[in-house]
């Protein structure tokens, strides 16, 4: 597709998809009072329902990682100022002489099948109890503690939106095939913490894109959903060529 010009008002493209945990999955909140036999370490949840969610920025922040990796060079990159263009133009930039506003704006995810886990009878209503222990390698002593996850079939909704900003230019294709590599990527990845330890694993599905009626340019949503769709099987055509 070939680049589009804004002049008017935003543009918005809204992408939401399914994210299912493959894995327990542990994103740490504050915890000011722990009582004798309390979990070491909750997981963050709404205020309001007592569900677990996702906050946006751990997925805004793993997603923007993930994809200035994939560009660089350079494996370990010490700075958002070091990012490529095409990723500042998608996170944004806050550098003194490079600002940028933002394309993407990321949402909280909330869990959709809180009544389904309800039934499970989990140690803690909506989440689990990990029991681990960690070994001092010189006296062998085990320190035992307990971690809350957000147990694996957790189903969060997973909401972005493309903002295309007054005046520039795009290549919406080009911007989405780097998302959805990094939607890929994250899939071979993990959320929260201890994913080299298996926690956090997930796969995304059910891919609905639509475009917020503001303008009338003439924004290509089939192509979009297209390479979002390679998404939604990657987890599944991986597993089938490695079996």
């Amino acid at each position: 597709m070939s680049e589009n010009k804004f002049h008017t008002i935003k543009d918005k493209i809204i992408i939401t998809a399914d994210m299912t945990l493959i894995t327990g999955m542990h994103i740490g909140a504050s915890n000011d009072f722990s009582p004798i036999g309390a979990v070491d370490s909750v997981v963050v949840k709404d205020s309001l329902t007592g569900m677990p969610i996702v906050p946006g920025s751990s997925i805004k922040g793993k997603l923007r990682t993930i994809i200035a990796k994939l560009k660089s060079k350079d494996y370990f990159i010490k700075s958002h100022d070091k990012d490529i263009n095409e990723v500042k133009e998608l996170f944004g930039s806050s550098a003194e002489n490079d600002i940028k506003e933002a394309r993407l704006q990321f949402y909280d995810l909330f869990l959709k099948n809180g009544e389904e886990l309800e039934k499970k009878n989990l140690d803690l209503g909506y989440t689990e109890i990990k029991f681990e222990n960690a070994i001092n390698r010189t006296t062998a002593i085990a320190t035992p503690r307990q971690l809350e996850r957000v147990p694996a079939g957790a189903i969060f909704e997973f909401k972005l939106i493309y903002n295309a900003i007054n005046g520039e230019k795009y290549n919406i294709n080009g911007d989405f095939n780097l998302i959805s590599s990094g939607l890929k990527a994250l899939q071979l990845d993990y959320i929260g913490g201890s994913g080299t330890r298996g926690y956090g694993k997930v796969s995304f599905s059910n891919f609905k894109v639509e475009k917020a009626e503001l303008t009338d340019n003439d924004i290509d949503i089939n192509s979009i959903m297209n390479i979002l769709k390679e998404c939604e099987n990657f987890v599944e055509k991986l597993t089938s060529k490695n079996e």
